[in-house]
C-alpha cells in the first residue's frame, strides 16, 4: 500500500499531462464562435474515423482514468 502512495501523485501527473495533450490534439471545426452560438455549420453532423477517432476514444478513456485515480487518492 505504501508503493501506491508514493507512485499516485506521479500517475495522476502523468494521466493529466496525457489528458491535457490528447484535449489539445483534437480538431476543431469552428474555433471560439461557435462557443457563443455562432458559426456557419449550422448542426452538419460529422463521422469521426481513423487517427480522429481514436484520439477521441483515447480521451474519453484517459478522463476515466484520472477521475479513478482521483477517487482511489481520496480514499488511500
Amino acid at each position: 500500500m505504501q508503493i501506491l502512495t508514493g507512485l499516485m501523485p506521479w500517475l495522476q501527473v502523468v494521466l493529466a499531462t496525457l489528458l491535457v495533450a490528447a484535449i489539445l490534439f483534437q480538431q476543431s471545426e469552428e474555433g471560439l464562435g461557435s462557443a457563443f452560438g455562432g458559426g456557419a455549420s449550422g448542426g452538419n453532423w460529422r463521422v469521426k474515423r481513423g487517427l480522429e477517432k481514436k484520439v477521441f476514444v483515447a480521451t474519453i478513456v484517459l478522463g476515466i482514468l484520472f477521475v479513478i485515480t482521483n477517487l482511489l487518492n481520496l480514499f488511500f
